[in-house]
């Protein structure tokens, strides 16, 4: 009988690593891993291909029962870190007259600095749409070609709203046999600047990363393996490689979406930060309301319209080295022990420690000549590290992935603490206390940019580090943490249970109800056509007044399951996931409402009335603070909303600030939290429901928004 896998390959700084799941049971049937390929001629996606033949040929899997494979790629983010990009011709198009001397403009960029010392070259020609004959078409794309592009942008002003233009420009190049990217394919925002330079970033990647994904698609069906090869995207979900050849950028930062993907389906976290913890660097972000906080990209330094995890990337990890004088401990990190190609003194046999001595280095030319390191008594240098110190100090599970020797720990540690004059254990805190210290700010940043509710917050752990800082900072700052199952290989699980993620963004002033429904339409057929299935789909919505910019974010499965991927939750079952993520006991928790499908619960803590919301797996969709609950049905939404929305608004200053609506019926949960009228909710809700039984059952959920 044949089973069904899902192989999710996820590309890590040092290791890639792929993880086949049966889809049935959601359990883990195979591991793969290699080191990643930075240097060869394929680049990292050697690697990507030897970690998934490894791991199917290893376990036993035959190629028949792969249902699912992706990959998460560092390949975007390396070639714009190193330069390695192609040279870019930029067509600009519009109208004559003033309209046209502004298009010009904007769309003649300077060169982009990466950065790095490195740059992508631009060169410019511009077309009047009057004078867009097949000739002078022609002519302007050979002209590029001339001056050495290797790639074409089409950007045309006010091209989101017609881009028939971009089109005939993209088929001219294809014709002369030369990749070309459409600004209004990248997004539909108006912003002639931005979109120009985020379609050449875009451009500036796609020769090499087309090289890449047909060796790499070749590789996997020559295997037998017969599904569509998807992509993980820097947002948190995947698309398939024919999306990504065009679309290059939304890869990056793909590695750590793969990792809070991975935790939000172990740990169901409703609002929290997550960190993936890995040997050089830690990535820390946001959860909200069960979903990754994401913004816009900020690229060497220039702002971008690609959409990628709000992450913050931090030199401190479970490998970071440390700096120290006599007296002190000055620092922890930048470098790690895999830069200074030294191991980790935890994972050393303790005999090599015996007549061992410390002395300093400079791991690169230009470091500090501070950092310590030990010579063992074999001739061989190891470092001391983070997980040592948290390996003296005991903190780590024997089934912890960095679980490693204790005496060693002690006797590296011991040298350590006799240069700088402290115990051993004393020695071990400062070392994590320095590098929780730098975690710390970003915590509290993230916070206050994402207004979360500091007793909502639970520290998510991922990657092989977890548990060497992740304990240490939640107790620093009286946090709750969790680290699954299966933490230094949760980015490829995350890989494997990822869904399709698409965005639509227009720029729409006073947005009505019908405009908000069409850009959810064509936010789910662009899912659908990204690989979702139509049945598994859902869309949410974002409106920034102020920027009069609407989002429509569709998500789904690129399969239906067959077969529940764990048991339904009891009424009791719920009320104990309500108690820990609200943090209040169990008595304390009421059943509001349950359809068959959702749960709707409520727990009073602090004054205020704790909702959430949570399917029948036990995923807790969204928790709020301060919330109300009231059953309707059809017939009567619109009266009982508009009560509602009086009742949950908060009128605590001058100006009125309107609640958050979830509506619950049948097995959707349908998030109007972005909607800022009420005309607006009810219009959508009329539009969306309007197939409706008068009768049917709906829960109504709204939320108090505070300033």
């Amino acid at each position: 009988m044949n089973r069904s896998i899902r192989i999710g390959i996820d590309v890590g700084g040092t290791h890639t690593k792929a993880v086949a799941i049966d889809n049935n049971t959601n359990e883990i049937v195979g591991k793969g891993t290699v080191m990643t390929t930075h240097y060869d001629k394929q680049g990292v996606a050697k690697g990507v291909i030897e970690a998934f033949q490894k791991c199917i040929s290893e376990n036993n899997i035959r190629p028949e029962e792969v249902i699912f494979i992706a990959h998460s790629t560092t390949q975007a983010t390396n070639a714009l870190l190193e330069g390695d990009v192609a040279k870019v011709g930029i067509v600009g198009i519009g109208k004559g007259g003033l309209e046209g001397f502004f298009a010009k403009r904007q769309t003649k960029i300077d060169n982009i600095d990466l950065g790095t010392g490195k740059f992508i070259e631009i060169e410019h020609s511009y077309i009047n749409t009057k004078d867009m004959t097949e000739e002078n078409v022609r002519n302007v794309v050979k002209s590029l070609i001339d001056k050495g592009a290797n790639v074409i942008v089409a950007s045309k002003a006010f091209g989101v709203d017609d881009m028939r233009e971009e089109g005939l420009i993209a088929k001219e190049a294809e014709r002369q046999g030369i990749p070309c990217t459409l600004a209004s394919d990248i997004t539909k925002l108006y912003g002639l600047t931005i979109r120009t330079r985020t379609a050449a970033i875009n451009a500036s990647i796609l020769p090499k990363m087309i090289n890449t994904a047909i060796s790499t698609e070749m590789s996997v069906s020559s295997s037998g393996v017969n599904v569509p090869l998807m992509i993980m995207r820097g947002d948190g979900g995947v698309m398939e490689i024919n999306e990504m050849k065009k679309r290059p950028i939304l890869t990056m930062l793909s590695g750590p979406a793969a990792s809070v993907v991975g935790a939000l389906m172990y740990l169901r976290v409703s609002n929290g930060i997550y960190f993936e913890v890995g040997g050089t660097s830690t990535n820390i972000g946001v959860i909200k309301n069960g979903r990754p906080a994401v913004d816009y990209s900020v690229i060497g330094g220039h702002r971008t319209y690609v959409n990628s995890l709000d992450v913050r990337v931090l030199g401190v990890a479970g490998g970071s080295m440390v700096r120290a004088q006599k007296g002190r401990i000055i620092d922890v990190g930048p470098r790690s022990a895999h830069i200074a190609n030294m191991g980790y003194s935890c994972f050393t046999d303790p005999k090599l420690f015996d007549g061992a001595k410390l002395y300093y280095i400079k791991p690169r030319e230009n470091d500090p000549a501070d950092y310590v390191a030990i010579l063992l008594n074999n001739g061989e240098s190891v470092a001391i590290t983070n997980t040592c110190a948290a390996n003296v100090l005991k903190i780590l599970d024997p089934q912890d992935y960095a679980y490693g020797n204790y005496e060693s720990s002690y006797k590296a540690m011991k040298l350590l603490a006799d240069k700088v004059g402290m115990s051993v254990e004393d020695t071990a805190k400062a070392i994590l206390t320095k590098s929780c210290e730098k975690i710390k700010p970003v915590i509290d940043e993230l916070i206050m940019k994402y207004k979360i509710d500091r007793e909502q917050i639970v520290l998510v752990g991922a990657g092989g580090g977890a548990g060497t800082l992740l304990p240490f900072t939640a107790k620093m700052m009286n946090l709750r943490y969790r680290i699954p199952e299966n933490a230094e290989v949760i980015s490829s699980i995350g890989v494997a249970l990822a869904m399709v993620r698409e965005m639509v963004e227009r720029t729409i002033p006073n947005p009505t109800a019908k405009d908000i429904v069409e850009l959810k339409k064509e936010a789910k057929e662009l899912a659908i056509k990204s690989g979702a299935v139509e049945d598994s789909i859902e869309v949410y919505v974002e409106i920034d007044e102020q920027a009069q910019k609407v989002t429509a974010i569709a998500m789904g499965a690129t399969e239906v399951k067959t077969t529940d991927l764990m048991k339904n939750c009891t009424e009791e079952e719920v009320k104990e996931i309500t108690a820990e993520t609200v943090g209040v006991n169990v008595k304390d928790v009421n059943l509001e409402a349950y359809n068959g499908y959702i749960f709707v619960t409520s727990a009073n803590k602090n004054n205020k009335n704790s909702v959430c919301i949570i399917d029948k797996k036990g995923f807790v969709k969204i928790q709020r603070t301060n919330g109300i609950v009231i059953r309707t049905d059809m017939k009567n939404i619109k009266d009982t909303l508009k009560t509602a929305w009086d009742k949950a608004s908060n009128f605590s200053i001058e100006v009125r600030i309107n609640p958050d609506v979830y509506v619950v019926v049948g097995s959707r949960m349908i998030d109007y939290s972005g909607i800022p009228e009420l005309s607006q909710v009810e219009g959508m809700i009329e539009a969306e429901l309007v197939d409706l039984n008068p009768d049917e059952d709906i829960i109504l959920v709204l939320a108090r928004n505070e300033l």
